[in-house]
């Protein structure tokens, strides 16, 4: 069983498409579905099913999927660990919420960058379902997720510790205010994509609320999310420094909650198995703010 087509299969049922994998992994559609064939021919049974749409896993792809991923991330980390000779350098993958990446990790960012300026480092933003699922596939070597977590393959970092609040229009100036003049079902809710845990934290409050059938709307950006707000379109849940840094706060009103929805913990997130290089050491070093990193 080749690599290559492993990585190929795995790329394809992440992205739904030849197309999409193609792009991702830098080669042309020809290729990947070559190797996608080739796979099952080996396997000796279709991995995926073919539509209008794009593709998805057939039973037998489903069972394959872990052991790729986990193949995959294995072959990422054994290069790293083979590089690797205590100095802080090559690539670095790291995942964060829109709202974390927004506020807090510039400065962590900056001065990782000052320290280990060898080190090529990315940033992808995801909700945070994506981002534990990144971390386990080993396409991210670790990533800031809303706490808390519960997972015996994965090793977490206290980060920051932010205070949630309800975010509406101006026009409303409290919370009495808002459920007064509002409809029975409550105002829209406006939120990220599914897997993002600030939007399962304001269903289960308007649940509370007595608003469970509260209309929906998706935004793919912050600055979307509280513009839209500001044009009194819904209401959404941000940390509050998030609002309080956005270049439209005095058009908004901040909604305080009580302790158990607006207490929320940043975690970082890391594989607990493979071997912790040193680029990876050097930037949790510098999220505890330690000055010195101990070599692998």
């Amino acid at each position: 069983m080749e690599l290559n087509d492993i990585q190929t299969f795995a790329a394809v049922a992440r992205t739904g498409g030849i197309t999409r994998a193609a792009e991702e992994l830098n080669t042309v559609q020809s290729n990947v579905t070559q190797r996608v064939k080739a796979l099952e021919a080996e396997i000796g049974t279709p991995l995926f099913e073919r539509h209008s749409r794009g593709m998805t896993l057939t039973g037998a792809g489903k069972r394959l999927l872990p052991y790729a991923q986990r193949m995959a991330a294995l072959s990422r980390e054994a290069v790293l660990a083979a590089r690797d000779d205590g100095e802080p350098k090559g690539p670095l993958s790291i995942g964060s919420m829109e709202t974390t990446a927004a506020v807090r990790l510039p400065p962590l960012l900056a001065d990782f960058h000052r320290r280990f300026p060898a080190v090529r480092l990315s940033l992808r933003t995801s909700p945070t379902a994506d981002l534990v699922a990144g971390v386990l596939e080993g396409t991210l070597d670790g990533a800031f997720i809303a706490g808390p977590i519960a997972h015996t393959d994965l090793t977490a970092t206290s980060a920051f510790r932010e205070e949630l609040v309800l975010v509406s229009a101006r026009r409303w100036a409290s919370l009495a205010e808002l459920r007064a003049g509002t409809p029975e079902s409550g105002p829209t809710t406006l939120v990220f994509r599914t897997g993002c845990t600030y939007r399962q934290r304001l269903e289960q409050i308007f649940v509370e609320f007595g608003w469970p059938s509260a209309a929906r709307f998706e935004l793919g950006t912050l600055d979307g999310m509280i513009g839209c707000v500001a044009a009194d379109m819904g209401v959404t849940l941000l940390p509050r420094a998030v609002v309080e840094r956005s270049a439209m706060t005095g058009s908004v009103t901040m909604h305080a909650l009580s302790p158990s929805h607006a207490r929320v913990e940043t975690l970082f997130i890391q594989r607990c198995a493979g071997h912790q290089y040193s680029a990876l050491q050097g930037f949790v070093a510098c999220l505890k703010g330690d000055d010195q990193v101990i070599a692998a």
